[in-house]
């Protein structure tokens, strides 16, 4: 097979353009270029690009039939007065069949909440925001309050209805609870400390939330799979002492398995754990994703429609199968026996997946991959010596200069990767070079000269460095990671351990299972890890990794956690003057700043501390990602971002997904 070069990569996936919108039966031609990232300042939000108006509406043969025996409602009083289009990026598609994916267990439950994920406000193809589950908003002067108008009519999974009581719910019941809510969440508050936004009803379709600062980036809170504003509030309110005994809920949770009411609420308000808890998904649980194989089967009260006034989604049902180990999945997908995926595909495996495309009747589609490979050092860990060590800004930059980016790139990436820092990529609108090329030349002489002048000159009789006291010991940094054995990005740590022990640092990478990852970051004992980067097309809207405030990317680490949340017990206040405390001032000016130029120009200044002082350590980006897709399956085409903002390999819209032959895809 002749491989795919990046050149030819980014001729195929280039992202230079702006997309346009494909009408039916037309193939696209371009993809997009992320736009600015200012929230829609007019009084109506941005429209849906396709927005004929649909007065007649259809619905899933297997609907149909139910509406038909007197079981389900007509499509027309199931639909909203005025349901959101939804654009199709190929062509209408047309109702059946079953889409296959793959999934890790109970703490991979991103993968199965991005593909469902839908909230106010989604993406046109452009990356603009458009008008989604709500029908359009309304902001103030200073983006200090904004107004979301319901789509009147909207229902919930169950058939009940959508409307604002489930967002005071969950504001009055859940977000000011102190059991439920510890602190105040990022995405509803605003200032620092956080203070929580106050939400009022003016009706049933009218929801208006009011920031104690600015906030003109809101509607990005409220995209996708990020976190909504509201919960089935007749459901919920059975496990709530606000509507209850607490200690009947008290018993009911031991029962189940928890110690107190609040764990036992917090389980059933995943929408993955328990499928009796309505959605306003395109598909709904039908089992709980704990088990081997998780089911979600279509939502009959779902709100979007496509241009000719189908219901979708046109899919009928998506499994996820658990697997163990990576080489499990690869078998998978080269036996055909996963229809559409991104995540957990591993671009190492190119050349397999490449020569079973025929024979798996599936193609590998290239997208542009936010991932980038980088090393992140705990400069706030609780081992203090260890802290010192990876707090010295002249070890983090031994560490850039020690690796040979290119040999990296060549044996483990294919040459598919371009050496780089962890940086926003090159088509994002926060693009800045100055700071994704600082260290990235190989020079193992100059970092042996760093880590001497650091003060770790001393070395064992094995050649690795001592700490700079009188102890003796040797400097042994625990990499811990999600990346199993066997895997590409487990190869690429392991090079890195043998450049580390080149410079004279002592390394050793282990394995730990996701939900223990968790625990430790959590806990503040991790020394190092090496788990990707990314949030890197739009990072301006998605900031936490460059602000120290994304914990399981935790270079920042007990200053992080405090952050976060000031009472945090693993958390620390940083020394007074350290670099990370400009980084905070200039992130709060981001959060207030209306003008999206000077946005920009503030996220450099942050940019340029990176580039000084490396707080994590970058070595590769910009790589392809390739995204599994069954060859009879239509709507999904190259180029596309993949990150997480965008929903990964969602960002086209799972539920315009449909088979040609969906007879033949029911497994």
């Amino acid at each position: 097979m002749e491989r795919i070069s990046r050149r030819e990569f980014v001729r195929v996936g280039s992202l230079v353009a702006a997309a346009t919108v494909a009408t039916a039966c037309t193939q696209p031609t371009a993809t997009p270029k992320p736009a600015a990232t200012t929230a829609p300042a007019a009084t109506t939000a941005v429209e849906a690009t396709a927005t004929t108006a649909v007065s007649v509406y259809s619905e899933a043969p297997m609907l149909a039939d139910l509406v038909a025996s007197g079981d389900l409602p007509s499509v027309e009083e199931r639909l909203p007065e005025n349901p959101d289009i939804m654009p199709v990026i190929e062509m209408v598609g047309h109702y059946g069949g079953t889409i296959r994916r793959g999934f890790k267990g109970v703490s991979d439950s991103n993968g199965p909440s991005k593909l469902v994920g839908n909230n106010l406000t989604w993406y046109n193809l452009d990356l603009t925001l458009r008008a989604s589950l709500a029908e359009s908003w309304e902001i103030n002067d200073d983006a200090s309050e904004w107004t979301f108008f319901l789509r009147r009519g909207t229902k919930w999974s169950d058939g009940s209805d959508f409307t604002t009581k489930d967002f005071m719910y969950y504001m009055e019941h859940q977000l000011l609870n102190e059991k439920l809510t510890t602190a105040p969440p990022t995405n509803f508050s605003t200032g620092n400390p956080l203070v929580l936004s106050t939400w009022t009803a003016a009706d049933d379709y009218t929801i208006t939330m009011k920031f104690a600062n600015p906030n003109p980036l809101f509607a990005f809170r409220v995209v996708g799979h990020q976190g909504p504003p509201f919960r089935p509030s007749t459901y919920m309110q059975q496990y709530h002492p606000d509507f209850g005994d607490e200690a009947t809920l008290t018993a009911q949770a031991v029962e189940a398995g928890f110690d107190t009411w609040d764990k036992n609420y917090l389980d059933h308000d995943n929408w993955y754990m328990d499928p009796a808890r309505p959605c306003i998904y395109p598909w709904m649980p039908t089992n709980a994703l704990s088990e081997e194989l998780f089911v979600l089967e279509r939502n009959p009260y779902f709100w979007q429609v496509d241009e000719t006034g189908q219901q979708l989604p046109y899919v009928d049902k998506v499994t996820h199968r658990l697997f163990e180990t990576p080489d499990v999945f690869n078998m998978w997908i080269v036996n055909g026996e996963i229809d559409y995926q991104g995540r957990h595909v591993d671009s190492g495996n190119i050349t397999l997946f490449k020569e079973a495309e025929e024979s798996g009747g599936f193609n590998v589609v290239m997208g542009l991959d936010a991932i980038q490979f980088v090393f992140t050092p705990n400069i706030a860990c609780k081992d203090l010596r260890m802290r010192e060590f990876l707090g010295d800004t002249d070890v983090r930059i031994a560490f850039s200069l020690a690796v040979n980016r290119d040999e990296l790139n060549e044996l483990v990436y294919n040459g598919m990767g371009t050496p780089r820092q962890s940086s926003p990529l090159s088509i994002s609108p926060q693009a800045y070079p100055k700071q994704a090329n600082a260290y990235i030349e190989y020079d193992l002489e100059q970092a042996n000269a760093l880590l001497d002048g650091a003060g770790y000159d001393t070395k064992n009789a094995e050649g690795y460095r001592l700490y700079k006291d009188s102890s003796g010991d040797t400097i042994s940094i625990t990499i811990e990671g999600t990346w199993q054995a066997g895997s590409q990005d487990e190869d690429a740590i392991q090079m890195l351990v043998k450049y580390f022990g080149d410079a004279g640092v002592k390394c050793q990478y282990k394995y730990v299972e996701r939900s223990l990852y968790t625990e430790h970051y959590l806990a503040n004992t991790q020394d190092a890890v090496c788990w990707q980067a990314g949030r890197s097309v739009m990072p301006i809207i998605t900031p936490q990794t460059f602000v120290g405030m994304m914990p399981d990317r935790p270079w920042a680490g007990a200053w992080g956690l405090w952050k976060i949340n000031n009472s945090d017990p693993n958390g620390e206040q940083p020394p007074a003057g350290h670099w990370i405390w400009d980084i905070w001032d200039i992130y709060d000016k981001i959060l207030v700043e209306p003008d999206d130029a000077m946005r920009t120009t503030l996220f450099w200044q942050i940019l340029d501390i990176w580039a000084e002082q490396l707080p994590m350590v970058g070595y590769l980006g910009e790589f392809p990602k390739l995204i599994i897709v069954a060859k009879e399956l239509r709507n999904y085409v190259p180029g596309f971002p993949f990150d997480d903002i965008t929903k990964d390999e969602h960002v086209l819209g799972p539920q315009t997904l449909f088979w040609e032959n969906p007879e033949e895809h029911t497994s």
